[in-house]
């Protein structure tokens, strides 16, 4: 048995079920994503609008989430030189799971990125490139696609400057960073995507699966909102081309922007060509994934 197989069964205990899971999640990546998107394509088809359905994608969801990031704090992540463990989020302040709620990375400077699932299921003779844009951080991620993805799904060792490069260049083309947390991989942070708004089986899953509950997500805000500059924007509609969570949009003279709607991923304010867009700190929202931020906010909860 790998050394990466031996680490899941370890950190899952007695639950067998969830070692097999976490598994599975990543030695089958792209049909562990493809059945996951054909059988909500069927689902959204037999039982929108059925309330008694509804505890369904509620049950699923529950168990597997994301967590929008801005460009800042995914560098602040990918730049981390030593040991992470800011503990569980107790009271639901950044993470709002049940189930994936731990932020820790061991070993950070150890990253693997590989194929996209979401990519090679969507698009496979037309894939946006590149077509590896998930990246896994630290010793209980990194190792499981090294040893067992490489031929499967392309995976191999890069540097921290190198993810960065990755992250930079895909924000460029308006794919939107975010932190996955899974039950089956112990509820922690450590594996983050590159989600293209046309390949990302989330996205659809997520928007499918509204019309059985119209109340279910599997991503959650970053913690930021944005702000308009009138005097700098021109109303060139870039902003409207490049969000993927169609929250702003210029309506005659002016923008209309929904902030709760508004997931922050900040895309809008690094594509606007005039400056006009600023991200702020919301305090209405969640805490944003921001480990300086948190090394603070989360002190008191690891003593609870």
């Amino acid at each position: 048995m790998k050394k990466s197989s031996k680490e899941i069964l370890k950190r899952h205990g007695w639950r067998v079920d969830r070692s097999l899971h976490n598994f599975v999640y990543f030695y089958f990546y792209e049909p562990y994503v493809r059945a996951s998107l054909l059988v909500t394509r069927l689902a959204s088809r037999l039982f929108a609008g059925v309330k008694p359905f509804r505890a369904v994608p509620r049950f699923v969801f529950q168990r597997y989430h994301s967590k929008v990031l801005s460009r800042e704090d995914v560098t602040k992540i990918l730049s981390l030189e030593h040991d992470l463990d800011l503990g569980v989020d107790r009271r639901k302040r950044v993470l709002p799971f049940d189930f994936a709620k731990r932020i820790a990375f061991r070993n950070p400077t150890l990253i693997a990125v590989m194929d996209c699932p979401c990519v090679r299921t969507r698009a496979p003779d037309n894939p946006c490139l590149p077509v590896g844009k998930c990246i896994a951080i630290g010793q209980d991620f990194a190792p499981i696609w090294l040893e067992h993805c490489r031929e499967r799904y392309n995976a191999r060792q890069i540097t921290q400057e190198e993810a960065l490069e990755i992250i930079r260049t895909l924000r460029s083309t308006g794919h939107v960073t975010q932190a996955f947390i899974k039950v089956a991989t112990g509820g922690l942070t450590g594996v983050i995507c590159n989600c293209c708004p046309r390949c990302c089986v989330e996205l659809e899953t997520t928007r499918l699966s509204r019309r059985i509950d119209p109340s279910v997500t599997q991503y959650v805000e970053s913690g930021y909102s944005v702000r308009q500059d009138p005097a700098r924007c021109t109303l060139c509609g870039r902003c409207q081309e490049i969000c993927p969570f169609e929250a702003i949009r210029v309506a005659g003279d002016g923008l209309l922007y929904d902030r709760k709607r508004c997931m922050g991923c900040a895309l809008c304010v690094e594509h606007c060509p005039d400056q006009a867009l600023s991200l702020y700190r919301d305090p209405e929202k969640l805490l944003p994934l921001d480990i300086e931020l948190l090394r603070e906010e989360m002190e008191p909860e690891a003593g609870a």
